[in-house]
């Protein structure tokens, strides 16, 4: 049975005492860094005429190409009549304000991502900060929520204004609790994540992936340390205080259900793949709970192993030596 938690003093221990002492170390908080967030929304929204647009397009070309897929249109007057009328359209301009709004200066945003852009380079010193812009979207219209390359992040703002927007993503509940303002960087992240995080494609099964999304949930606490686990996985503060409450009888559904190794993709999807919930478990279990459980394992196989470093986590392909020598076994409380 999956029992509910309702006491203050687990939620103070599941989100207050991981954050303490969070500042950076001294030799990563001097690497110079500065991150500048371009606001692309302004200049297209106060675009008048077609020729504005052009002018816009000319003065962004590797965001007009990547973001907006400039090449995938066939002439240019085909690409910039519908900006045009997107930039005009009064209900989108209502949308974009309310984003400048809900989003202000973007120190807060800023400071976020100097700081995780000083642990990556500190640990890959080849690291190059990407430039980092947002824009209004039309919600998809003309980009997507998030866009992370080697060299441009973009976020999606008016993805993220969250509930109190005027118009919101068409998805699930579920969905929508991800598309917050505080959940943004977090969410950059874990797509950065990808860049680094390397896996065995030969052996897909359900263990592989919990360690795998592990990898990538542990990456982005590494790079961000004061943000909390909620936001970085995006549950909500009774789910985490349940999980760590229940952490041994959802570890035990694993392992009684003899699903580890189950290389069956629905049976993957089910525990890793977006769900409103994991009813397999109880019906108030979160989705997605075999990657918070990855990602538990990799916190122990990293604290039985201090000396490895995060380059060499990211790089670790071999699942079973991770979850070997974790010795993850948390057990029932009553």
């Amino acid at each position: 049975m999956y029992y509910r938690l309702l006491i203050l003093a687990l939620l103070v221990f599941a989100f207050g005492c991981g954050e303490k002492g969070c500042e950076l170390p001294k030799e990563i908080a001097r690497i110079p860094m500065e991150v500048q967030i371009e606001r692309l929304e302004k200049p297209f929204f106060a675009a008048e005429t077609k020729a504005d647009i052009a002018a816009f397009i000319q003065a962004n070309p590797y965001f007009a190409e990547q973001y907006l897929q400039q090449s995938e249109y066939p002439t240019d007057s085909a690409f910039i009549n519908p900006l045009y009328g997107l930039a005009t359209n009064p209900a989108l301009d209502s949308l974009a304000r309310q984003a400048m709004q809900t989003f202000g200066d973007m120190q807060e945003q800023e400071k976020q991502l100097a700081d995780a852009f000083r642990v990556i380079k500190y640990n890959y010193p080849g690291f190059k900060e990407p430039q980092v812009k947002t824009f209004v979207t039309g919600l998809g219209t003309l980009g997507n929520d998030l866009y992370v390359a080697d060299s441009l992040i973009v976020f999606g703002l008016d993805y993220f204004i969250g509930p109190e927007a005027k118009y919101r993503p068409q998805a699930y509940e579920y969905i929508l609790r991800r598309y917050e303002p505080q959940k943004m960087v977090p969410a950059a992240m874990l797509l950065l994540s990808n860049r680094y995080n390397r896996t065995n494609f030969a052996d897909r099964n359900l263990l592989a992936e919990m360690i795998g999304m592990g990898k990538a949930y542990y990456f982005v606490k590494s790079v961000l340390p004061c943000m909390p686990d909620s936001l970085i996985i995006s549950y909500s503060e009774q789910e985490m205080a349940d999980v760590h409450h229940n952490e041994g009888r959802i570890w035990a559904h694993f392992v009684e259900k003899e699903l580890l190794f189950d290389k069956t993709p629905f049976t993957v999807n089910k525990y890793i793949g977006e769900r409103p919930n994991t009813p397999e478990i109880d019906a108030t279990a979160p989705g997605r709970i075999g990657a918070w459980v990855g990602w538990q394992i990799v916190r122990k196989y990293m604290e039985r192993n201090p000396e490895v470093s995060l380059p060499e986590l990211m790089a670790e392909t071999d699942y079973r030596k991770i979850f070997e020598e974790s010795k993850y076994k948390p057990e029932k409380k009553r």
